[in-house]
């Protein structure tokens, strides 16, 4: 009896068995094919950028140099600050150019004495002269004595005016308006007309330096050269700054000049630009990247990175066909653009291109779904 049990009830597991292994094979084949995300290849008229390292300096940088020698005494503005035109920035000691200027003063004096004898002797000695009282001799000798007394007088004169102005120079002022830098001078110190005290620099706006490429140039020379006529190198306020931490500069800017001739050396021509900086939040000094459109570009087909595999320096894409089969493709890539890759070879118009989705080998059915589907 226990062994026609156990015979049943192994009978009964088999039969159970084997609609369970057939219920498996069933749902596998009808599992549905993977999703894929993709994109179709649409020609674009587009402006092709490019981008060059940029140096930041002053629209107009002026160097602070006394115009006397003399030991500083004052500092009168705020290192770091802003300055105006004609502002004190310092102050030499100004008693030597005061006593200098009572000298000539008094120089003068000495000369307007000499010159009234010297007129007084000639009115009395012309009529004498003419009844042939005195020789001929003596009224020339008058004559000369008066006229080198006039001359006398007047480089006196001159020498006041070289004192005074000597004087005002002890007052150092700034040539322009702008930011003032630290000072390199202190007080106490012996100064001249080779000391550099400190500099000013014009920072709004403030011009950046980068080099164009002896290619780059001749690709756009035409309008680089004819941007005084109405020309524009670039699009009208459409220079584009990244600064050093990676971020966009939020002003734009402009073409402002290029050098007179390409450096031998480097095979590049120096460009400036001009960008606003209220706020003088950029500073002389600074790096950056200056971007901007040179080109346009017709017929550009365009796809997302992410879309893009990189193998042994060889870039690929997969693209999905019309029966939704997937093939690898080898590409070739041009320019890139923000997010996007142009492909200048591997692709038509029309193309499905996959962007995400399940890894699977080629010749595979996928159900394609447009890329962003899924996040709507």
């Amino acid at each position: 009896m226990n062994g026609v049990c156990r015979t049943g009830a192994a009978l009964l597991v088999l039969a159970l068995s084997v609609p369970g292994c057939g219920g498996s094979k069933a749902a596998s084949a009808s599992a549905p094919p993977p999703s894929v995300s993709v994109i179709v290849a649409t020609p674009e008229t587009i402006g092709v950028p490019s981008e060059w390292i940029a140096t930041l300096d002053g629209y107009v940088n002026a160097q602070i140099r006394p115009q006397v020698t003399g030991y500083l005494i004052k500092r009168t503005y705020q290192e770091g600050g802003v300055v105006k035109k004609g502002d004190v920035l310092f102050e030499i000691d100004p008693r030597p150019f005061e006593v200098a200027l009572s000298q000539t003063q008094a120089q003068v004096g000495q000369a307007e004495a000499q010159l009234g004898k010297a007129q007084r002797d000639l009115e009395r000695d012309k009529p004498l002269a003419e009844q042939r009282a005195i020789a001929q001799s003596q009224l020339d000798n008058d004559v000369q004595a008066s006229l080198a007394a006039e001359a006398t007088l007047k480089s006196a004169q001159a020498a006041v005016d070289a004192a005074q102005l000597n004087l005002g120079f002890t007052k150092v002022t700034s040539l322009i308006g702008g930011i003032a830098a630290i000072a390199t001078a202190q007080i106490g110190d012996l100064v001249g007309p080779a000391t550099l005290l400190t500099t000013v620099s014009q920072t709004d706006p403030i011009k950046a330096y980068f080099p164009l490429s002896e290619q780059e140039y001749i690709r756009i020379a035409d309008r680089l050269n004819h941007t005084g006529t109405g020309g524009q190198p670039f699009k009208q306020d459409g220079l584009q700054l990244i600064l050093a931490d990676g971020s966009n500069y939020p002003h734009m800017g402009r073409f402002d000049a290029a050098d007179r001739q390409i450096d031998q050396k480097t095979g590049t021509i120096r460009i400036s630009a001009a960008f606003p900086n209220p706020g003088n939040t950029l500073r002389p000094g600074q790096y950056g990247r200056v971007r901007a459109e040179t080109a346009t570009l017709s017929g550009a087909l365009l796809v997302p990175q992410r879309a893009v595999a990189e193998l042994q320096g060889a870039y690929q894409l997969r693209v999905v066909d019309a029966d939704n089969h997937v093939s690898t493709r080898a590409v070739k890539l041009g320019d890139r653009l923000g997010t996007r890759w142009i492909v200048t070879q591997g692709i038509n118009p029309g193309d499905r291109v996959v962007v995400e989705g399940a890894q699977v080998n080629d010749g595979t059915v996928v159900t394609p779904r447009p890329f962003g589907e899924e996040a709507k």
